[in-house]
């Protein structure tokens, strides 16, 4: 197949269809994790993990995107919209000033999915707070990230997690 002769529709699904095995891929490695030595181990490896996958996606987003080096809110906003899950989840970002930054996770695919088979929440924070801490600081040191709500944290029906930006000079 020659990427080049896809149309913009066969390479967005193509895009969807690899951040989908992306997902499912983590998905099996946890699930396989867990099954072998219990949640908390797979919690423990799942953390590892993104302390070691996110500045290394952070990287790859600022080098292919243009994204400047320590650019601030405004460099981790432009990155935050091409991670790999941006495709699969709905988003969004809201500044009330130029010092801070909010992320909310509306629809996650992961939580939806659990959720649809009568599941709780997947109780997912100690894993986010190093993978957006990763992140954002990859993009630029002086960003400090605090969650406002993530599972297992109670949440309103209109977000699963909501994470803080501050920029801090």
């Amino acid at each position: 197949m020659n990427f080049e002769d896809l149309s913009k529709e066969e390479l967005l699904k193509i895009v969807d269809a690899y951040a989908k095995a992306w997902q499912a891929m983590d998905g099996a490695y946890f699930l396989a994790l867990e099954k072998k030595y219990g949640m908390d181990v797979a919690i423990e490896m799942d953390k590892e993990a993104w302390r070691i996958f996110s500045p290394i996606e952070a990287k790859r987003i600022m080098r292919e995107f243009d994204v400047e080096k320590n650019g601030g809110l405004d460099a981790l906003e432009k990155a935050l919209g091409y991670r790999v899950y941006a495709r699969l989840n709905t988003q969004s970002c809201t500044r009330e000033d130029d010092k801070s930054l909010i992320f909310k996770m509306h629809a996650c695919r992961v939580q939806v999915a659990r959720n649809r088979k009568g599941l709780p929440d997947f109780p997912c924070k100690q894993v986010g707070i190093i993978e957006y801490e990763e992140f954002a600081k990859t993009i630029d040191p002086r960003i400090k990230t605090r969650c406002i709500s993530c599972p297992p944290d109670p949440h309103p029906d209109e977000y699963y997690c909501a994470w803080e930006f501050t920029l801090e000079e």
